[in-house]
């Protein structure tokens, strides 16, 4: 986040002697992006973060792609997606390309046998169902319905679930994950104009700290591989950091949509931002208010992008027989718009109160074995 953090007990300047109170040195560690120009924190450890004592297993988890290359729509019935109970296994890629990948989940059990860290991609968490706690080696986070969870990439991290109940969905991105430029000022302060401000942002609230030595495994994403790493000291041994680069939660109910006459165009919605995709986030809004309006989107052709909308809640007015979980698909190159009989059903309505969430990437999206298997094949005939 563009904005900064401490937390815990550290030294007044970086790069100095940082002493316990036996007199030993805590191990200084720079955590940082973008080589030496990107977000960065100064974390401090009761140990050294650098001890392997084993790699032991390595697998694949890369995709398997059934289309490399589709004009066609789809819709995605993502609760057809079966609950597992790890976490790690019960991730199931549906849509990929170079920049990112799109991650539907149901998990039933929290991990407590290994931590867990993607060395290649920040990780935008949405809660569609459950509640718990995100735990980090930089701090702990409570999450419900309804959060993001903004986890960069090389967070150390295990999830507590309250309940066996958990729908996610995930993206993963190789490109850093920002709050929008046009939403920030020089100094990275959210501006007036923007649907949420710094009040909004949840940041990790308390630290778990453990000096302990043993075998602890962490489960290590790299390049589509996980990798079983045993390292010699707890992961979660921090007793201070400051920085930049940390974890944080944003609640899709906190965000305040922007509204108007006419219709508004998607980027009124846009939450976050890459220079690869943007993420937008759907919410309860009044419509239009021009006496001629149609709060009806209108047809458009995604020349430059695909579209993908994930259905959270509510009546998504331009789409028939849309449930929660579904996902459409509108590739780049052709157009789509309302469904037949929306836009006559949007006239003379004022408010609307569907939540969805919304990706739009400047690359095609491949279609995974796992998506065509909760896909509707007939929904590109659903304008007719």
């Amino acid at each position: 986040m563009p904005f900064y953090h401490t937390l815990g007990n550290i030294p007044p300047k970086r790069h100095i002697q940082f002493r316990k109170p036996d007199g030993t040195l805590y191990s200084e560690q720079l955590f940082g992006t973008i080589g030496f120009d990107g977000m960065y924190t100064n974390s401090y450890h009761q140990q050294r973060p650098t001890q392997v004592i084993a790699i032991k297993n390595q697998y694949s988890v890369a995709p398997k792609i059934a289309k490399a290359n589709s004009i066609q729509s789809y819709r995605l019935r993502g609760f057809q997606i079966a609950p597992e109970n790890d976490y790690l296994e019960s991730r199931k890629t549906v849509l990929t390309n170079s920049d990112c990948s799109i991650i539907l989940a149901a998990p039933k059990q929290s991990t407590t046998e290994y931590f867990y860290k993607n060395t290649d991609a920040d990780e935008l968490i949405f809660i569609h169902k459950g509640s718990g706690k995100l735990r980090t080696h930089l701090g702990n986070l409570d999450f419900k319905y309804g959060d993001y969870l903004l986890v960069p990439r090389g967070i150390i991290y295990k999830i507590d679930f309250d309940t066996q109940d958990n729908r996610l969905f995930i993206v993963e991105s190789r490109r850093p994950i920002y709050t929008p430029k046009r939403y920030r000022n020089w100094f990275g302060q959210l501006l007036e104009h923007s649907p949420f401000c710094e009040r909004d942002i949840r940041k990790p609230y308390e630290l778990e700290t453990y000096d302990q030595s043993g075998e602890f495994l962490i489960k290590v994403k790299k390049q589509d591989d996980i990798f079983e790493m045993v390292y010699a000291s707890h992961p979660f041994d921090v007793v201070g950091y400051d920085g930049y680069n940390y974890p944080y939660a944003f609640s899709i109910h906190d965000f305040e949509p922007i509204t108007g006459r006419i219709h508004q165009p998607p980027p009124v919605h846009q939450t976050f931002e890459t220079d690869a995709f943007v993420v937008c986030s759907f919410v309860p809004r009044l419509y239009d208010y021009h006496p001629q309006s149609i709060p009806a989107p209108y047809n458009h052709s995604n020349i430059d992008s695909d579209e993908v909308l994930y259905y959270v809640d509510g009546d998504f007015m331009s789409r028939n027989d849309i449930e929660a979980g579904h996902i459409s698909l509108h590739p780049a190159g052709i157009p789509h718009g309302p469904h037949p009989g929306a836009v006559e059903r949007s006239i003379g309505k004022v408010q609307t109160d569907e939540l969805a969430v919304m990706v739009d990437t400047f690359k095609p999206l491949q279609i995974t074995e796992d998506a065509l298997k909760i896909a509707d094949e007939d929904y590109y005939k659903s304008w007719l």
